[in-house]
């Protein structure tokens, strides 16, 4: 099983960036990571928080520890918590947020509500993280192609 997207080849090998798998769970247990914290764990410590599943809420509360600890461990900080929302835009399969529409549009592709239902949650996280404007948005086409979007 492979725990990374296409659009990320040109950084999964040295995992220099933070992985979109770890960002969902990051997102899900609401805990915050710095590249510079990320940077300092171990390789072992970077596959523990990508294998490590954080979907029921036991997985959740134990991945928000692992996090903590690590970042403890290897920087000397305490890890920032942010706020979880309850309903988070990548559960809504009948919604496509206006910043990935917008983004969508002024890349010339069009994302029809019925091939955004049919999204992974984690396919959907992914867009709507990569139509931020305050991303660097150059996988955004990427990951729409690889979803077979447009």
């Amino acid at each position: 099983m492979s725990f990374f997207f296409q659009f990320e080849t040109d950084f999964v090998d040295s995992l220099r960036c933070i992985p979109m798998i770890v960002r969902f769970k990051l997102d899900t247990c609401g805990v915050k990571l710095k590249l510079h914290q990320w940077n300092k764990f171990t390789e072992a410590d970077r596959y523990q928080t990508i294998e490590t599943p954080c979907s029921s809420e036991s997985e959740i509360r134990t991945y928000h520890d692992l996090l903590h600890q690590l970042v403890e461990q290897r920087t000397g900080e305490t890890a920032t918590d942010l706020a979880l929302d309850p309903n988070p835009q990548w559960n809504d399969a009948n919604t496509i947020p206006e910043s990935v529409t917008q983004k969508a549009q002024d890349a010339g592709v069009t994302i029809a509500q019925s091939q955004w239902a049919e999204l992974t949650p984690i396919q959907r996280f992914v867009l709507i993280k990569l139509s931020r404007s305050s991303h660097e948005n150059a996988n955004f086409l990427p990951a729409v192609k690889e979803f077979n979007l447009g």
